[in-house]
């Protein structure tokens, strides 16, 4: 249940609960305050009865009664053993209050009835049942209100939170100052804690970045170096290393961009399938492609290559090859053979699937990390291929989940977005001229 309804449940919970505490407080001291009031008159009725009987020997006219037929058991067994009393009975007759005492042999006993009193305390029962009906309707909406606020003041400190979270560490909440308001002070501590990580995370960045771009000059340097080393086992492992050491530098740069926000996708039609068998052609032939040629051949040709009848997708195809070539590497550098690409008939979904111990559980929990490969089965590397992929994911607008396959192995989803063409072009493209 929403924060909201709970809060208005417990309103209107402690409402119902005060108007039945106050109704039940008045209607004891209401009735108790009357049979009080009755005991007392029916007391001071027999007492002049009793006087008068004791005069004249008659009860005519005093509002007593003498042996009377109603007067209740308990009450004559008290009268019997010589003692006075009063009791309240609810009998056939009405309520009334009753009060006897002893006359030589017989009974005297006087009673009040309290039928009108009663029905008063009733009638006050009633109206204190309406009150409290009507002031929990008139408190209900209100604590609804004020619950539905603090509810829209959580959402959106929640939302803000998700939203940095997420990477967007621009996101405030930015709520005014408000003393001695709680939720206030919540924000204004996201709202800090935003800040520091923000700052905190942009300096990372920064570092990075400067690393990168200070190590490009030796690197060059080594490069140079490395390439007028005379021809021989050791000169080609130093040249191995140089090439391996300038695509991390290459790599943290790429990285750097895309964490500063300054790569952007230059949209274009892009035949998926072509795609994806020149970046399998690349990786070897332990990548076997499914999907990229079951589309008709509507160019006419007789080659039945279905080029021209491939799926298109507008997108960045230069970005797109850069997330392939990665999934791919990735699969056979820490899965095992063989790597099954598989694009789907729209061209907007492709998988790409090894039959190896599948991803580490830190990287399907948390996502790629830049220098973390996860688990030591998986092979050695630095982890920024498949950060890289993710990120330039996110600048086409795609959606790149991690996880493993039923029957084994790791398996990449990259989803790209349907791109509506714009109103009136013709979807085949311009006519050759």
């Amino acid at each position: 249940m929403a924060l909201r309804w709970r809060i208005s449940a417990l309103v209107a919970a402690a409402a119902c609960a005060v108007a039945a505490a106050v109704g039940v407080l008045v209607h004891e001291f209401s009735r108790n305050r009357e049979l009080s009031q009755a005991r007392e008159s029916a007391r001071v009725t027999l007492d002049r009865a009793a006087v008068t009987y004791t005069r004249t020997g008659e009860v005519q006219g005093s509002g007593a009664a003498l042996d009377a037929p109603g007067l209740p058991g308990d009450l004559r067994d008290l009268v019997e053993q010589g003692r006075r009393g009063t009791e309240f009975t609810t009998g056939p007759a009405g309520p009334a209050m009753w009060a006897a005492r002893p006359a030589g042999s017989r009974v005297l006993s006087v009673r009040v009835d309290l039928t009108t009193t009663m029905r008063d305390i009733g009638a006050l029962d009633a109206s204190i049942v309406v009150a409290g009906l009507i002031t929990t309707a008139v408190v209900l909406p209100l604590g609804v209100l004020t619950a539905g606020r603090m509810s829209r003041r959580l959402r959106t400190a929640a939302g803000t939170a998700r939203r940095i979270a997420a990477g967007d560490l621009d996101a405030r909440i930015t709520a005014g100052p408000r003393p001695r308001d709680e939720i206030a002070d919540i924000s204004t501590a996201v709202d800090t804690m935003a800040g520091a990580l923000q700052k905190r995370l942009l300096g990372e960045q920064r570092f990075t970045a400067d690393v990168a771009h200070e190590l490009r000059t030796p690197l060059m340097g080594l490069v140079t170096a490395a390439e007028l080393l005379p021809e021989g086992e050791a000169a080609g492992y130093v040249r191995d290393r140089v090439r391996v050491l300038g695509t991390l530098v290459e790599e943290l740069l790429e990285i750097s961009r895309l964490d500063a926000g300054a790569e952007h996708a230059d949209m274009s039609p892009c035949p998926v399938g072509p795609l994806v068998r020149d970046v399998v052609a690349r990786s070897g032939p332990a990548t076997t492609v499914v999907g990229a040629d079951e589309t008709a051949d509507t160019d006419g040709d007789a080659d039945g290559d279905g080029d021209a009848g491939a799926a298109t997708v507008r997108t960045d195809s230069r970005r797109l090859e850069r997330i392939l070539t990665n999934l791919v590497v990735n699969a056979h550098r820490h899965g095992r053979a063989p790597v099954v690409v598989t694009v789907s008939g729209d061209g907007r979904t492709v998988t790409v699937r090894d039959h190896g111990p599948g991803y580490p559980r830190t990287l399907l929990d948390d996502g790629p990390q830049r220098f973390r490969t996860g688990a030591r089965e998986r092979g050695t590397g630095h982890g920024l291929g498949l950060t890289i992929a993710l990120g330039q994911a996110q600048v086409i607008g795609a959606t790149l989940e991690f996880g493993d396959a039923p029957d084994g192995g790791a398996l990449a989803t990259l989803r790209l977005p349907a791109v509506p063409p714009p109103a009136g072009a013709d979807p085949a493209g311009p006519a050759e001229r």
